[in-house]
């Protein structure tokens, strides 16, 4: 994706081409987006650069949705989908976060930044009722509610790259009960309101006083709860209790005067959802600091805990979840988790264009298999410098994402697992595959080689190259003396 592509959309929106581009910051964050300021003169604009289509045509047309509502968010300038790219009206460098860190002293906090983050959750109703009654929730993406399976999506992604990566034991058929119960108890709150997604400080910027709104492209249908836990217990602004209360307060006051609705109806489900959003986090630190070594991640992670040891101490849930509340336990209590913290933060790695591999943990042959698309990068680069292995193109074989019903769902979900394992075609394919991998294990074991990789890639890398790449991944681990790394590049941008 070229620079030159946002020179040519400033040039046609402001009439005279950019004299400075500068990179921002925020390209370094979890997103994949790159964020260029481009000014001429007076004139200034933010230029994002991002190959998820669906991501941008989400954002460019919530954003000229809440603005027909008077919202405060970006104008969008101009754009280009063909190129991933889009020009958006420049709020400044200060958000919300920033203007907390700069005007605190511990839990003593100017009350300036009690200002803005009043008008902050006085605004929020405003996104959730008002501007989502008439939104297209056609647009949302990768899902358009905020359903079962989104929530699977998080659980599991706690699951398996916070509980896992950290080392707290869990037992893993009592936790998948408790995230059942927890998943019905999430379900029985009224979902038709439009959930933000990531309604945090960083997402905040303030001009003159008044907060302005970014980051609504995850958005969907939803519950009200989890966009107010998301900001007041966002880990590193590390929030008082007694201000979160306040806070909370002034967001059901403002929700009553809109729809009316009870404070205690409210607060039924309200810790259920700051518990599903703090997993969500944990997932995400867990994921983008212990496997892809990006450190300053991990520094939200003590600021996680405080949050979990107070809700374990002071909020009671209707529900039982006796094994999912044992590992919290597990997280506030372990010490080796905060010098794993702690060692990341100090090594203070670089972020990487690709993430590094996982190294080894035994001498096992590492199988390292990939889902990809062909359409959105290709095959991923040998990180590990031995070089060799399979790419499959599964372009060939039946294509679940053409209909309509498999549009939102991946190669892990059953629907979809059910109508490629009916074709013989893929089954055919999939044994074949099986055979070269096994015969090249077999060889490489006998020669000591420690590593293969086998990468499987469909057009959008969603559905046939993650299916295939499950089912390989599912065939090795049942054999002796190899062990299974596997990732699936496309769905890891958007977190699933």
């Amino acid at each position: 994706m070229s620079i030159d592509i946002l020179k040519g959309l400033f040039e046609q929106h402001f009439h005279a081409p950019p004299d400075r581009v500068q990179p921002l910051q925020g390209q370094l964050g979890g997103s994949g987006r790159v964020i260029t300021r481009l000014t001429a003169g007076s004139q200034s604009a933010i230029g994002i650069l991002y190959d998820v289509r669906e991501e941008n045509v989400a954002f460019i047309e919530f954003s000229r949705h809440f603005r027909r509502h008077g919202l405060p968010v970006p104008e969008i300038y101009a754009e280009d989908l063909r190129h991933g790219a889009y020009l958006e009206q420049d709020l400044g460098d200060t958000t919300l976060f920033e203007f907390l860190v700069a005007n605190r002293a511990g839990e003593n906090i100017a009350p300036a930044v009690v200002d803005a983050y009043i008008k902050v959750v006085q605004t929020l109703p405003r996104f959730q009722v008002e501007a989502g009654r008439d939104l297209n929730y056609k647009v949302c993406y990768p899902r358009g509610s905020f359903d079962r399976q989104s929530i699977a999506w998080d659980l599991n992604y706690f699951k398996y790259y916070f509980l896992r990566l950290a080392g707290i034991a869990f037992n893993e058929q009592a936790l998948e009960n408790d995230f059942s119960r927890l998943t019905k108890f999430l379900l029985t709150a009224p979902r038709d309101y439009f959930l933000y997604r990531d309604y945090q400080s960083r997402n905040v910027m303030l001009r003159n006083g008044e907060p302005f709104f970014l980051d609504y492209q995850g958005g969907r249908k939803g519950a009200l709860h989890y966009d107010i836990a998301s900001l007041l217990y966002d880990a590193k602004a590390d929030l008082p209790p007694a201000l979160r209360q306040k806070l909370l307060d002034h967001y059901t006051d403002a929700l009553r005067g809109m729809i009316g609705i009870e404070r205690d109806a409210f607060m039924h489900h309200y810790y259920a959802f700051v518990y599903a959003r703090i997993m969500q986090a944990l997932g995400a630190y867990g994921f983008r600091g212990f496997y892809e070594r990006k450190p300053h991640f991990l520094q939200s992670v003590p600021y996680a805990i405080k949050n979990l040891r107070w809700l374990l101490e002071n909020a009671t849930l209707p529900i039982p979840l006796p094994a999912l509340t044992s590992a919290f336990q597990g997280i506030v209590a372990s010490q080796k988790l905060l010098a794993q913290v702690a060692e990341g933060d100090r090594r203070g790695r670089p972020v990487a264009d690709k993430p590094p591999q996982p190294a080894p943990t035994t001498d096992k042959l590492v199988a390292r298999i990939f889902s990809f698309s062909f359409h959105r990068g290709g095959p991923p680069k040998d990180e590990t410098g031995h070089g060799g292995g399979f790419v499959f193109d599964a372009r060939s074989l039946p294509n679940p994402g053409r209909e309509e019903r498999f549009k939102m769902l991946t190669g892990k979900d059953a629907p979809v697992i059910d109508y490629l394992r009916q074709h013989k075609s893929v089954d055919e394919y999939l044994k074949n595959a099986e055979a070269l991998v096994d015969a090249s294990i077999s060889n490489y074991q006998s020669r000591g080689f420690k590593s293969l990789t086998a990468s499987f890639g469909c057009t959008g890398g969603q559905h046939r190259s993650v299916y295939l790449a499950e089912q390989l991944a599912k065939h090795l681990r049942a054999k002796d003396g190899v062990e299974v790394v596997l990732r699936h590049i496309e769905l890891e941008k958007i977190g699933r």
